[in-house]
């Protein structure tokens, strides 16, 4: 008899064997030497006929190497077994399609497509296997007759896949639609698909396709999502205030539930400078919303435009609005957002940060929990900055940091703790900062720390007076404090004096920034493109490629000129931060679908 401890030693090298087989099986298959696959699949499938994966690798294997005929008898004894998987009439008559046997193989395709009769469970392995081979019209069918006989299965993805691949444009709206009311798939799901064959043109043959399909679905059926799909497809074509025009009849509908929904929107065109279209859905918002929360947020972002459309400097509408606000909201942690907007805005556009400070103090002997501390916090140290009072700043720009040092506000935090520190001229603390930041979780912040840090770094190394720094961290200081003329003043300084040190690409990309913000167009164009042709190899040219890029679209309407600079960055800065967004916009001029 043999004793236990033989038995299991044979049984783990039985085991470790049977494991090698299939790695090396898998890599000669992988690396196409498909003579030395073979070898090791016959034996896989002999010690393991049930294992379908073999079985079709194998046969895979014979295809490859032309001996049809061996895959041939293989397939052939599979079908002879009880109990047979639809699959490999699948395969067998794919062995007929590849020596052009047509006739035969269309034998075999409507057997497994049979094989659903007997259980509509097989539908999506015998759809899916026709679909691998491209057998498109076959997986339909398999797709669609799994779901006669068993209504609960749902392939409606799958088709729409098909159809989109076959052209058949209508028909995979309906199928991807169909999904989205059922709610059997994530929306964001078929929303991903249907951006493939949509463009931001209202105009382009499928998104006037689209639109008619889901007028015909809301006709015949009177459902709210009918009106957010509209919606969406308005977002996507950059049509805000046809946009608008769903979202309040969904909000009716619904009772008023989807306020957040005319906030998203609200923001959206605000962000895309569609200034009408927001004013008009925060008013909405501001005269419906039924918690006073949502009404003070809309109040709060109708300022925000009002300050973008006011031309003179009085503010007097404006101050006046705020102190309604005051007067019916009052000074309390749950409307913590208006005291800060409201100091915000006496700071950085009435330029009287002594008030601003006095408020915020007070509102800081208030009970609140950590993040509303923070917050307030975080708003009075940047008007402390303003204010030039970089020590009291420093002190509560530490505090967030050490109480939220996980979380991205005290990152935040951090960063302004260096960028005050070289504010003032303390370069060295500031770069020890801006160390720990390069790796943060923000990507924004880590490349902004990393921007910062160089801009130390490489003009303390140059310069050991650090003359130059100091003149840019002067102007820097300036143009936060809304001093703009003053900035660019003491960047042409350091542009004229300082020729040919390190600081120079800084200084003029920092330059054109503030130009832009005066709408000195082609001041910042001559600077955009002085680093593009002399400072090529210099950690700014894609932040100056990018930003002429932009500059080109949004402001000089050239964007044929835009093009070529996205297309470089895409070939030559791959590593770049604004790589995603310059393929995006590339890809958007050229003319292709963006998802």
């Amino acid at each position: 008899m043999r004793s236990p401890l033989f038995l299991i030693l044979f049984f783990l090298l039985s085991v470790t064997a049977l494991g090698q087989d299939d790695f090396l099986a898998k890599q000669y298959f992988e690396d196409g030497d498909f003579k030395k696959a073979v070898v090791f699949y016959e034996k896989l499938v002999g010690k393991n006929p049930r294992r379908t994966d073999y079985s079709e690798a194998l046969v895979a294997c014979y295809q490859q190497l032309e001996r049809f005929s061996d895959a041939q008898q293989f397939l052939e004894e599979k079908l002879k077994q009880p109990f047979v998987f639809p699959t490999f009439y699948i395969e067998l008559g794919y062995n007929y399609t590849l020596q052009n046997q047509s006739e035969n193989a269309k034998i075999f395709y409507n057997r497994a497509i049979e094989k659903i009769e007997e259980n509509p469970n097989f539908g999506y392995s015998v759809g899916y296997r026709f679909q691998k081979y491209a057998l498109l019209d076959e997986a339909i069918a398999a797709y669609t007759r799994s779901m006669e006989l068993k209504p609960e299965l749902n392939y409606n993805f799958q088709l729409a896949r098909i159809y989109g691949e076959q052209g058949k444009i209508e028909k995979m709206y309906q199928s991807y639609l169909q999904l989205v009311y059922e709610g059997k798939t994530p929306r964001s799901n078929v929303l991903r698909q249907l951006n493939d064959f949509i463009s931001e043109d209202p105009n382009n043959t499928n998104n006037v396709l689209l639109r008619k399909t889901l007028l015909q679905n809301a006709q015949k059926n009177p459902d709210i999502i009918w009106n957010e799909m509209l919606s969406w497809l308005f977002i996507q074509q950059n049509q805000y205030n046809s946009s608008f025009a769903q979202e309040k009849a969904i909000y009716k509908r619904s009772n008023g539930a989807s306020q957040e929904r005319l906030r998203n929107l609200g923001d959206i065109a605000f962000e895309n400078k569609d200034l009408e279209t927001s004013e008009n859905v925060f008013k909405f918002l501001a005269s419906n919303a039924k918690q006073p929360e949502a009404t003070l947020n809309a109040e709060l972002r109708l300022i925000d435009i009002a300050l973008l459309n006011t031309k003179d400097n009085s503010y007097k509408s404006i101050q006046k609005k705020f102190e309604e606000l005051l007067e019916t909201y009052g000074y309390q942690p749950a409307t913590i957002q208006l005291q800060i907007a409201y100091a915000n805005f006496l700071t950085f556009k009435k330029e009287e940060p002594e008030p601003a400070i006095a408020l915020l103090k007070n509102m800081l002997d208030q009970p609140m929990g950590r993040f509303g501390e923070a917050y307030l916090k975080m708003a009075l140290a940047d008007i402390l900055v303003f204010d030039q009072r970089f020590n009291e700043a420093l002190i509560y720009y530490s505090q967030i940091q050490k109480k939220l040092k996980n979380d991205v506000l005290g990152q935040d935090a951090r960063f302004k703790v260096a960028q005050t520190s070289f504010y003032k001229g303390d370069f060295d603390w500031a770069h020890t900062q801006l160390k720990v930041l390069r790796g943060s979780t923000s990507q924004l912040i880590a490349n902004d720390a990393m921007q910062l840090s160089l801009l130390i770094s490489d003009n303390t190394f140059e310069d050991s007076t650090q003359i130059a720094l100091k003149k840019y961290a002067r102007a820097d200081l300036l143009a936060y404090q809304n001093k703009t003329n003053e900035a660019i003043k003491i960047l042409e300084d350091v542009l004229q004096n300082h020729k040919g040190e390190k600081i120079e690409d800084e200084a003029l990309l920092r330059q054109a920034e503030l130009q832009i913000s005066q709408k000195k167009y082609k001041d910042a164009e001559f600077n955009y493109i002085k680093i593009i042709e002399f400072y090529a190899d210099g950690i700014l040219a894609d932040d100056a490629l990018f930003a002429l890029g932009q500059l080109y679209e949004n402001q000089l309407g050239e964007p044929e000129k835009a093009k070529p600079l996205y297309e470089k960055i895409i070939y030559n800065y791959q590593d770049s931060y604004y790589f995603p967004e310059a393929r995006k916009n590339f890809r958007r001029l050229r003319g292709d679908s963006i998802n």
